[in-house]
């Protein structure tokens, strides 16, 4: 069982705010949901370069999952976030995939190399719900970057793969702290997440990429 995307950076933020992008996902253990976690790179002021992975998340019971200690380094010493220099422009692929240990978070770069970030102590044997999503701890008016998310697909335990190609759109409230300037677009095999834009995308839409380039 696994989910992955590829995730690219196409504009770094310009304020030294942190910035997270996003994979997030639900296990589920016969139907039943047994907590969910997310996997992505940030812009993290407080790690060498502003660059950072972020892979984490919670039980059922809304705590924090334990997990394995990463071999990456952490400038803040973050069980869950950790040193790791992306490059705007180039993607990044993020996979989420069940292991004997529990579910492992793993980025590999356009050249083929593989980081394995860690794995979390996690129960469920299969995901479900994947979501991908930027948050964004900078003002509305601020230019806290722009994304693109492509080769979302879901891997049962057979192998068998199925790609997403048709989203949803969905926007935080302002009331609850969100932003009208934040959009979605679609973009050939892709989708486009920006920050401090007009907004052209409705919540709720649901927008369908093209083939595969």
């Amino acid at each position: 069982m696994s989910a992955e995307a590829v995730l690219e950076v196409l504009e770094a933020p310009a304020v030294p705010r942190l910035v997270f992008w996003a994979l997030q996902v639900s296990f589920t253990e016969r139907g039943r949901r047994s907590g969910g976690a997310h996997l992505g790179l940030q812009w993290h002021p407080a790690h060498p370069g502003s660059t950072a992975v972020n892979w984490g998340g919670y039980g059922p019971d809304g705590r924090e999952l334990a997990g394995s200690t990463s071999a990456l380094p952490s400038a803040t010493g973050n069980p869950n976030t950790r040193d790791y220099p992306w490059v705007a422009g180039h993607p990044y692929r993020l996979r989420v995939s069940r292991v004997p240990t529990g579910w492992r978070g793993e980025i590999i770069d356009d050249s083929g190399a593989l980081t394995v970030v860690r794995d979390l102590d996690a129960p469920g044997g299969a995901v479900e719900a994947p979501v991908v999503w930027s948050e964004v701890f900078a003002a509305c008016e601020e230019p806290a970057g722009v994304v693109r998310w492509s080769g979302l697909a879901l891997t049962d335990a057979g192998g068998a793969r199925v790609e997403v190609t048709t989203v949803r759109v969905s926007y935080q409230a302002l009331a609850d702290g969100g932003c009208a300037t934040t959009d979605v677009a679609l973009d050939g095999d892709g989708f486009i997440q920006r920050t401090a834009t007009v907004r052209r995308t409705r919540q709720g839409a649901r927008l369908s990429a093209g083939p595969r380039r």
